[in-house]
């Protein structure tokens, strides 16, 4: 290097220090930027991918923390360019859990979000007059939120909104942006999906007391000795939402948020020290899935669902099911024919810019044609050959009743109401009645008994209650004579077994509820569950009466169901 420049007076190792920085920055920049376009299905290509990108910004970090000094003086390192490491990393976690389904990394993108926020990595961006590093505080706070819904730290959840909102308002008061519109409409979604539970459990001072719906130890039916079910495991969930109206946030509807809840176990903290965030590496990781792994698809086309599908049947390990919930509008047939096939039923909606009108569709072709844009039950057939478990939550989920069980192979499916009671109040938006009894039984009965608040005391007596319940239709279930064997297989998985449990007492429930009178207003199933046997066992009405008589709203359900049932 030649002249006096300033560059000359800086040693030779602290120069080649700024040089390994600039190097690892670089190209953790790069690998990042490289996730974008790796596929979102499959499990093999990306997780090499991941490991290096894991690799090059732990180095990143750990050189940042050794050479702090030399880089503060000799490359000017600020405190927002540490932030922005920190929330690469988080973000490379929480992208971790979208892809294994481990809760696990879910805490350790909590952790490094969080020491952005304790350490104020982000302080002094707003003295900046630079708009662009604003935006990167802003879009921070956003993925803070989604990781603290997903964690049910829903107290957090409201600080960092207030704090969020704040600032918006600073940011579009000092910068005359575009995007002023766009911040706002995230506040709002944020601050519906907070308010979509419909009751709220309230402690002894009157504060709200968070639960959570993921599976805990013991909150589902222990197998009896010597019962007889198969040997099935749930090893992948399609779970798709695509409809109209409904609450969101970051792409993710509030149905398709319940139902990635009811398909977890309550996460396991593996991060040692709270001060020293990401101590796990995903090398470390356990080696038995603890979760069914998930795609999240919200509003898919057709063609994009039916790749993912196709992924995740391909990749199914031996001795697994398949489950696909589609919470999304119903598609319904357009005039009848002679012969009616798996493709005459209409089925739900895939993602379109067809006219929308109080949530159905349009029909704006010839009559005569099928609904390109609609998910048929026939569409699912090739996929009936490995164990397929089905939810359908839709104003047409009887659809799928018209199901052909072609290749032997297990397969449930799991049909919504397709009608509720004109007077109970349409809450649609935040979420489904149906979805919401799989994921919250509890929550689900009080919703449809008017009640919007409980006791806590009284809450956990009533889920302990519900255990009990649970014991006794998981017998009533696997004692019956006449049901279907393919209900057996599933059974022994423990999720499927509590989302079959939830949904004979949800059927039991709206039964009995006075309110409930059209037989379109009770869940149904394919293969059929014997009803005598299961959803109206006088032991299961008992149990449903003595519920109702613990939270004294005993005079909105039938003593027992009517002669025409």
């Amino acid at each position: 290097m030649t002249g006096a420049g300033a560059d000359d007076d800086i040693p030779l190792g602290e120069r080649k220090t700024v040089t390994d920085f600039c190097y690892l920055l670089d190209k953790s920049k790069q690998l990042f930027n490289g996730l974008r376009d790796l596929p979102q299905y499959g499990h093999k290509q990306w997780q090499s991918y991941f490991g290096r990108t894991f690799d090059v910004y732990t180095k990143l970090w750990k050189f940042q923390q050794q050479h702090r000094q030399v880089l503060d003086n000799r490359y000017g390192l600020k405190r927002w360019q540490i932030g922005e490491v920190a929330s690469k990393i988080g973000q490379l976690y929480y992208h971790y859990y979208l892809r294994t389904s481990e809760t696990s990394y879910l805490n350790e993108a909590y952790s490094f979000y969080s020491a952005i926020r304790q350490r104020s990595y982000y302080y002094q961006v707003n003295k900046e007059d630079r708009p662009e590093l604003v935006v990167k505080k802003l879009r921070y706070y956003a993925r803070f939120i989604v990781v603290c819904l997903l964690l049910n730290k829903m107290d957090l959840v409201k600080v960092l909104v207030k704090e969020l909102s704040e600032e918006i308002e600073e940011y579009t008061q000092r910068f005359n942006t575009e995007d002023q519109l766009e911040w706002n409409l995230v506040l709002q979604e944020v601050a519906a999906f907070v308010m979509a539970d419909p009751v709220v459990v309230l402690n002894d001072d009157n504060t709200a007391v968070v639960t959570s719906n993921r599976l805990q130890e013991g909150g589902v039916p222990q197998l009896e000795q010597g019962m007889v079910v198969g040997q099935l495991t749930l090893a992948d969930a399609l779970i798709i939402g695509n409809c109209n109206n409904q609450v969101k946030f970051s792409e993710l509807t509030i149905d398709m948020f319940r139902m990635l809840q009811a398909l977890e176990r309550e996460p396991v903290n593996l991060a040692t020290q709270a001060t020293k965030p990401g101590a796990l590496e995903p090398s470390e990781r356990p080696a038995k899935r603890e979760n069914p792994h998930k795609y999240l698809l919200y509003k898919p086309t057709f063609s994009q669902l039916y790749t993912f599908l196709s992924a995740s049947f391909k990749e199914l390990p031996a001795n697994s099911v398949l489950l696909v919930y589609l919470s999304a509008t119903g598609v319904f047939p357009t005039g009848c024919t002679d012969y009616e096939g798996p493709y005459d039923f209409g089925g739900v909606l895939t993602n379109t810019n067809r006219d929308v009108v109080n949530g159905e569709t349009v029909q704006k072709r010839n009559q005569a044609q099928k609904e390109m844009h609609c998910l048929h039950p026939g569409d699912l057939f090739p996929f009936t050959r490995k164990p397929l478990f089905i939810i359908v939550d839709s104003s047409n989920s009887t659809a799928y009743k018209n199901f052909s069980n072609l290749f032997g192979q297990p397969l449930v499916c799991l049909l919504s109401p397709t009608v509720y009671p004109k007077s109970m109040k349409d809450q649609s938006q935040r979420g489904s009645l149906f979805t919401l009894f799989l994921y919250s039984p509890l929550m689900a009965f009080l919703f449809i008994c008017d009640l919007c608040s409980l006791r806590q005391g009284l809450w956990e007596k009533a889920q302990e209650f519900l255990r009990k319940v649970y014991r006794d239709i998981g017998q009533l279930l696997t004692h019956s004579h006449s049901i279907d064997q393919a209900f057996l297989q599933f059974y022994g998985d423990e999720f499927l077994r509590l989302l079959l449990i939830r949904f004979v007492f949800c059927s039991a429930v709206l039964r009995l509820h006075k309110l409930f009178r059209e037989s379109r207003s009770f869940p149904e199933s394919f293969p059929p569950l014997p009803k005598q046997d299961t959803v109206e066992s006088t032991v299961l009405q008992k149990h449903v009466l003595d519920l109702a008589a613990m939270l004294e709203v005993q005079n909105l359900f039938y003593d027992s169901t009517p002669d025409s049932y």
